[in-house]
């Protein structure tokens, strides 16, 4: 009986997928205009299996956080991308790593949408990966921003697999394309992850 209400859901949820496109939000930590993590964010854009879509955000209009701010009232460009989360079926967030850990314009953004009320990223399905020009490719960044995401923010992040693409400035083309075949296959394999992690959670996304 079990194995028979365990398909019957599987058939459903494959069924309920065919109509509904996830929306995907993609956040990148970096606000250079051509940043090898935004180029990663496309790139896993066109990695997404069918049913996924990916709509990439810009952080560069949160202004730095200041608690005076907020008792006026929270600005328009936190508000706004604080909505555009809540709406989405799961978040996937590229950064660089500064320092050992990532960058400060995405801490900074986090702390604002950490305080707001509903919180945008609680219980929230979140996959991270990054890019680097050393051969680590951010791991020790993600461990960071994984702590925040997690403890902080109470969002739900993919655990495997992790994505670190170093000596990333080989393996994209001035034009931003990806041209590493090993790394398109990484990130086709975690955005099913994603996907799969996504329906386990929210069986109807």
């Amino acid at each position: 009986m079990l194995a028979g209400c365990l398909a019957r859901e599987a058939s459903f949820n494959t069924f309920f997928s065919e109509f509904h496109t996830m929306n995907i939000i993609g956040i990148c930590g970096s606000l250079r205009q051509k940043s090898i993590n935004h180029f990663a964010l496309e790139a896993a854009a066109k990695a997404m299996p069918t049913g996924m879509s990916l709509r990439i955000l810009s952080i560069k209009d949160v202004p730095l956080y200041n608690q005076d701010v907020q008792s006026a009232g929270f600005p328009a460009a936190v508000q706004s991308l604080a909505q555009e989360i809540l709406k989405a079926d799961g978040v996937l967030i590229a950064s660089p790593e500064y320092n050992f850990s990532y960058s400060g314009v995405l801490k900074n953004a986090l702390d604002w949408w950490s305080r707001m009320d509903p919180a945008p990223f609680k219980h929230k399905p979140v996959a991270i990966l990054s890019a680097t020009g050393g051969p680590l490719g951010g791991a020790r960044s993600q461990y960071d921003l994984r702590k925040v995401l997690s403890g902080g923010l109470e969002a739900l992040v993919l655990q495997r697999p992790e994505i670190f693409i170093g000596m990333a400035q080989n393996k994209f083309g001035a034009d931003g394309a990806l041209n590493d075949e090993a790394t398109v296959k990484m990130l086709e394999t975690q955005m099913q992850a994603f996907q799969a992690w996504i329906q386990k959670l929210s069986p109807k996304a």
